[in-house]
């Protein structure tokens, strides 16, 4: 009957969206984190060792978590209104998957997900579903990710397309375009088998170590990857291309790493003590620099892995 009395009961709309979502009357909002411009990975396929297909959008990008008090309802019953509800708004569906499915703890800790408290996962019981909203040129992209604890469900809605609160421009929030998909590692595994991961969806303006106001996804993977492992430690270690002098590039290349690691410790809670951070400049290049491409790749903050045991 609780089950019954959940999904029958009267609906309260999400708040914000543009796109009209209804959660159970005995859901709660438990955290919304809103960035005007930014960009969102959104998975569009199962994580294998090549990594996890992904569509990419900008715009603005909206997460919310939702505790739904309910401890009956499935992972299923948690999405299915919901897709519904997508589905006659004129989202298409890309991509669903559940638990292994989906690629277990790779695939959890390869997308962007909110961190517990406000959005539990269990990683043997959670659903995952993707789709697209396309109007002219423009794209709304928007996830759902649902899981359960033993005493309730959790939903995130993730959504990101041009802004809803008022008359959209180009330069106040562009539509969001889908790019080809692309592939996106698991981090907690490259770091556990390879003892790196390069962090390449950071983004720093030209010449500065001031690191963009985007949520990113690597990060906040690597956030929730070191609480759940508080006996691991890394250091982010700073590169970059090879204009400038050695000297200067070497002391920008530690700037940067230093302001991930204060993002890291200030938007999610990591310990210092499992952080240390460092640049080496333009001494450990991966791509030529004698192209624009290379040198993109060359500007980059990466994750060792300094545990020595298990």
């Amino acid at each position: 009957m609780l089950v019954r009395a959940a999904l029958l009961s009267l609906l309260a709309p999400l708040p914000a969206l543009a796109v009209t979502l209804d959660m159970p009357s005995n859901a709660t909002m438990t955290t919304e984190t809103v960035v005007e411009v930014g960009s969102y990975a959104m998975p569009t396929g199962s994580w294998t060792p090549e990594g996890l297909p992904v569509l990419n959008g900008t715009g603005q990008v909206r997460q919310q978590a939702w505790r739904i008090q309910s401890p009956g309802l499935t992972t299923q019953q948690l999405l299915g209104p919901l897709q519904k509800q997508l589905d006659a708004q004129g989202f298409e569906a890309l991509f669903s998957c559940t638990s292994d499915a989906c690629g277990g703890f790779d695939f959890r800790f390869g997308t962007d997900v909110l961190p517990a408290p406000d959005m539990h996962v269990d990683l043997g019981d959670f659903r995952y579903f993707a789709a697209q909203r396309v109007d002219g040129d423009s794209v709304e992209l928007l996830s759902l990710f649902a899981s359960r604890s033993s005493a309730a469900g959790f939903v995130q809605v993730m959504r990101v397309g041009a802004a809803e609160s008022a008359p959209v421009t180009e330069a106040q929030a562009p539509a969001v375009r889908a790019t080809a998909p692309v592939a996106v590692g698991g981090l907690a595994q490259a770091l556990e088998e390879k003892g790196r991961f390069i962090l390449s969806d950071l983004t720093f303006e030209t010449g500065s170590a001031q690191l963009g106001e985007d949520v990113f996804a690597s990060l906040q993977s690597l956030a929730e990857y070191l609480v759940d492992h508080p006996d691991r430690t890394v250091a982010l270690v700073g590169h970059t291309d090879s204009v400038g002098s050695l000297e200067g590039n070497v002391a920008l290349s530690k700037r940067r790493a230093g302001s991930v690691l204060e993002r890291l410790v200030s938007a999610w809670d990591v310990p210092r003590r499992q952080l240390e951070a460092d640049g080496v400049g333009y001494l450990t290049p991966i791509a030529t620099n004698l192209t624009e491409e290379g040198r993109d790749l060359n500007r980059r903050v990466e994750v060792i892995m300094t545990s020595t045991q298990n």
